[in-house]
């Protein structure tokens, strides 16, 4: 049975195996360092529908069949479906996947909804309530501009702290048996609010949810960063990241050369023009679902910490002045169980 560790961390026992994973991601997310990492690159933003919304949930539909099929698995063989994205009401999620037969969870954990839901899907596993269960999410550039920021035909200016959102879709599917990589801990995060009020500046904002974090799974398991070949967060970017090794290395907490972020590494900043890096949900998801999980197994890393972090705010909380919350789960993914 699962068991507590440390005052946020829960040990699986059934350590659940990630099956398949499949990414899917847009021309510029393609032209970047991870381009090849991708299962698909659509060369048109609207992949063949007439809006950006549409155009998302298109997008999520092809990443989900993607994954069932490189794992030889019909939806109706799956237990449940969690997915979520950063539209109002997880609107890409539910247009996306309606018609399907098995149980359906939209979650919303804004950036961090990737590691939400593969959190719940591994512990809908260990606790002997499903054998097979899919993860998913998305972004879309054009859509989440529209929500919360500006309208395209705007040409609003980008901040140097700004960050660039994914067009890009990361689907995982688990089993409760399987050669792994298996997810062997998850700590789930706490809202961290540092007071914040620039939406241009989510990395900032996020950081300490991170920081909180991490924290929390190092003292729970007692594992230091070096057990780990790489520690990833996402999404916050560059002055994200940095923030997060800066905080922590005041406390002694020295993440090392293992650590980066998502946002980071799926743009190259500087020539592509992204400032601050990647984020949206679709930005850790495809990097797990391709980079991260490739790395896995073709041997390159065999730990990974891997730690979503969200923005939870709205354009009314933004717009009334408030500040944003941030939050951040992680999972510990491993080649081999222990």
């Amino acid at each position: 049975m699962t068991k507590r560790v440390g005052s946020q961390t829960l040990a699986l026992d059934r350590q659940p195996s990630i099956l398949e994973g499949a990414s899917v991601a847009g021309t510029k997310e393609g032209q970047g360092p991870l381009g090849r990492s991708f299962d698909y690159v659509c060369q048109d933003a609207y992949f063949g529908e007439s809006s950006w919304e549409k155009a998302e949930s298109a997008m999520l539909r092809t990443c989900f069949d993607l994954a069932c099929d490189k794992a030889k698995t019909a939806p109706s063989e799956l237990d449940f479906i969690l997915s979520g994205d950063l539209l109002n009401q997880c609107a890409g999620s539910a247009y996306a996947l309606r018609g399907l037969t098995p149980p359906y969870l939209g979650l919303y954990g804004a950036c961090s909804t990737m590691a939400e839901s593969l959190l719940l899907a591994s512990l809908l596993i260990d606790g002997g309530c499903g054998k097979r269960v899919a993860a998913l999410t998305s972004s879309h550039f054009c859509s989440a501009e529209r929500q919360f920021r500006f309208p395209l035909e705007y040409g609003s200016v980008r901040t140097p702290t700004s960050q660039w959102t994914v067009t890009g879709a990361g689907t995982l599917i688990l089993g409760d048996e399987g050669p792994g990589p298996y997810i062997t801990h998850v700590t789930p995060g706490r809202i961290v609010d540092a007071g914040i009020t620039d939406a241009n500046n989510m990395g900032a904002a996020m950081a300490p949810a991170a920081c909180d974090t991490l924290r929390a799974h190092f003292a729970d398991t007692g594992r230091t960063p070096a057990y780990y070949d790489a520690i990833i967060t996402g999404d916050l970017g560059l002055l994200g990241r940095d923030i997060v090794r800066e905080l922590l290395g005041m406390e002694g907490l020295d993440l090392g050369a293992a650590y980066t972020d998502c946002g980071v590494l799926i743009y190259d900043s500087a020539a592509q023009g992204t400032c601050s890096g990647g984020s949206g949900c679709g930005c850790s998801a495809s990097v797990l679902a391709g980079h991260i999980l490739r790395c896995l197994r073709e041997g390159v890393w065999g730990r990974v910490l891997f730690a979503a972090t969200g923005a939870l705010m709205s354009p009314t909380t933004t717009l009334q002045g408030e500040s944003i919350p941030g939050i951040c789960h992680a999972l510990a993914i491993e080649k081999e169980r222990c």
